[in-house]
């Protein structure tokens, strides 16, 4: 759990942790210098927490990525699975079983990784919809172009942080679940993504835009493609990439190449190279912005 400034709503997360249906839970903050009472309702904690241990250390203060990369390549942390925790949020009672449940039905030799919708919430706890229902499948030619899940839903084995340790400890990355998402795909592991909302994620006023399934939330999205913003997440995404090549498989490495290719080429390339490449967002509009934003030099 990466914590900053949450004593207002991390107590209820602290109690969805406790209420987990599976029995054995460590819990690790790292707290990124906050200044309200979150270290402390952490440390009260400690005498009641039964399900395993609670450990609280010192964040780099870097922001929210840096302060999940130190826990992701931290070698004191060691576990069979490993799950990324939001202090804002509430956990369902099954949010971990339902993911361990599904890993344990799989090859442990894979790379696997488990994220799954959100229920939104307001500050105050009031349902206020849910984030996208995504019906393609996760892949590596999704991931180069769309994060699908957020971190706060996300649970991956020994195998997969195995992997993100060494992918992590190259490179910095712009957000943790885009590069899980990536870097496990990228090697050839599986993703699974549970359609039934396991973590009530709470926006804040300032970000609550209709439970992220509006057409102006839609809209803002498509909009980040033609602004820039998402073509200076991808170059970061590729530079993390760049450095890891070593651990990509071949099939990803090819589409990589030709995603590169599509976005260095002429105008009359990249409609070309990128439909060669297979590269797809989950919805038809986001992959026609896509493309839009490919002809226009936006990506």
């Amino acid at each position: 759990m990466a914590t900053k400034d949450g004593a207002a709503f991390i107590g209820e997360q602290l109690e969805s942790l406790f209420a987990q249906s599976w029995p054995t839970v460590d819990l690790r903050v790292s707290d990124d210098g906050s200044t309200d009472a979150t270290v402390a309702i952490v440390e009260a904690w400690r005498s009641r927490w039964n399900k395993g241990s609670v450990t609280l250390v010192d964040g780099p203060r870097k922001g929210f990525a840096a302060n999940f990369r130190s826990m992701i390549i931290d070698p004191r942390i060691d576990a069979d699975y490993y799950a990324f925790c939001d202090q804002d949020d509430v956990w369902e009672p099954d949010r971990l079983e339902s993911a361990i449940r599904w890993m344990e039905g799989e090859d442990s030799y894979m790379p696997l990784l488990f994220c799954s919708r959100t229920a939104t919430i307001s500050e105050t706890g009031v349902p206020a919809g849910h984030s996208p229902l995504f019906r393609r499948p996760p892949s590596f030619r999704n991931a180069l172009v769309q994060s699908i899940a957020g971190g706060n839903t996300m649970l991956f084995n020994r195998k997969a942080r195995d992997l993100l340790v060494k992918a992590s400890v190259r490179t910095e990355f712009v957000s943790h679940d885009w590069w899980a998402y990536l870097i496990v795909t990228a090697a050839g592991g599986k993703v699974r993504y549970e359609p039934r909302p396991l973590v009530r994620y709470r926006q804040h006023a300032a970000n609550l835009v209709g439970a992220n399934v509006s057409w102006k939330a839609r809209f803002s999205r498509l909009g980040r493609l033609f602004q820039g913003q998402f073509a200076t997440w991808t170059d970061s995404n590729l530079r993390g990439l760049a450095v890891n090549r070593d651990l990509i498989a071949r099939d990803a490495a090819l589409c990589l190449r030709l995603f590169i290719r599509a976005r260095k080429g002429s105008t009359s390339r990249r409609f070309s190279l990128l439909r060669k490449s297979g590269v797809y967002r989950q919805t038809l509009m986001g992959t026609l912005g896509l493309y839009l934003a490919f002809l226009s030099h936006r990506i």
